[in-house]
């Protein structure tokens, strides 16, 4: 089951160097728009302390984290909707991802020229949605002119998209986003072939500069930031990703005494990964034993059933019962004999929902 995120922003703004060191992978990042083309793509480990634990109780052989797709997408400009720039690449390589993380700039450097001349995020933001949302009108009211003939007509389904699109295009003329709309599981099924953009969910990144970390409730730029994504109900992480292009080329130990030196308990990396796994609603189930512990990826509300044919679709469809016990339960015990013994470990069926941090060995027969 993978998810991806796409990475965007306008030209030089630090995606390109926040990849690097998402990845530890260095790819161009010049000081020029256009230089990240194709998108480069990464598939990331997500930091999991619960599986260093797990395996000292098992005596592991290995670990094997779970993992996140993040893609360098193309800089945007004004009038990508259109073509411009390299606008129809960008929006299409959008189109595939799960969620976006939008990189503001939230630093000055001299060195470092922007596209529009000046550091500003609210315009900067404004930019980039207001080009997605062109975009999302383009495509509805394509879609529009062709489902109205056919709700004219008395067609049932036509109807009921009529009535989404209406919705959608008025708050597309307010410069709003189809997420900022009120649709039900049932709208957003009859949508879900169109990929719009804006309705995807966005995580934004303020990038500041490498003396301006643990600094941000006295940094302007990052305050109009966060302000937006209040209003906008989304998540929002603040990083410099000069520190996190320096951390990823230092050794565990290293890195952990830099963060140390900067007053740091964690990385912004894993900060974002820790945010984009709730922005998609996921959560991780672990197995564990002699062999390997590991980590499983599932959206929240997966079922046991479901969840086991994750590992191979055999166990899904074989599926007789899965053997639960807490992260934090098996932890306490010491093993999963004694926790056994304390009674703290149970036998769950087809409707049981997993929940994050479940243990888990599934019984299935094929």
């Amino acid at each position: 089951m993978g998810f991806s995120l796409g990475i965007v922003g306008l030209p030089n703004v630090g995606k390109s160097t926040l990849f690097n060191a998402i990845t530890k992978n260095q790819i161009e990042a010049s000081n020029y728009p256009f230089c990240t083309i194709d998108p480069n793509v990464g598939i990331v480990t997500v930091p999991d302390e619960r599986l260093d634990v797990l395996s000292k109780i098992s005596n592991s052989k290995k670990i094997l984290y779970t993992a996140i797709e993040f893609v360098d997408i193309a800089g945007l400009v004004k009038g990508a909707s259109k073509g411009e720039g390299l606008g129809n690449k960008f929006l299409a390589n959008i189109r595939e991802v799960d969620a976006i993380i939008h990189v503001v700039r939230c630093f000055e450097d001299e060195n470092i020229v922007h596209v529009d001349g000046s550091v500003n995020p609210k315009r900067d933001i404004e930019i980039i949605n207001y080009e997605l949302v062109l975009a999302d009108m383009a495509t509805i009211e394509k879609r529009f002119i062709m489902t109205q003939k056919k709700a004219q007509a008395g067609d049932k389904l036509a109807i009921e998209l009529v009535t989404v699109y209406k919705k959608l295009i008025q708050a597309f003329e307010e410069g709003k986003a189809a997420r900022s709309v009120d649709l039900n599981s049932k709208e957003l099924n009859l949508l879900k072939d169109l990929t719009l953009l804006t309705i995807k969910p966005v995580i934004y990144v303020a990038n500041v500069a490498e003396d301006a970390i643990g600094q941000e409730d006295a940094n302007l730029l990052v305050k109009i930031v966060t302000e937006i994504a209040k209003a906008e109900k989304a998540e929002m992480v603040v990083i410099s990703s000069k520190i996190e292009e320096e951390l990823s080329q230092l050794s565990d130990e290293e890195a952990k005494e830099f963060l140390e030196s900067l007053g740091l308990s964690e990385s912004g990396l894993n900060k974002l990964a820790k945010v984009s796994y709730r922005t998609l609603g996921l959560i991780t189930y672990l197995t564990t034993g002699e062999q390997e512990t590991r980590a499983w990826t599932i959206v929240k509300g997966t079922k046991a059933p479901q969840a086991a044919g994750v590992i191979h679709t055999d166990f899904e469809k074989g599926f007789i019962k899965a053997e639960i016990v807490s992260y934090k339960d098996l932890v306490e015990a010491g093993s999963l004999v004694k926790a056994k013994e304390k009674g703290v470990v149970r036998m769950e069926g087809k409707e049981y929902v997993m929940q994050d941090g479940d243990v888990v060995e599934f019984r299935f027969n094929v």
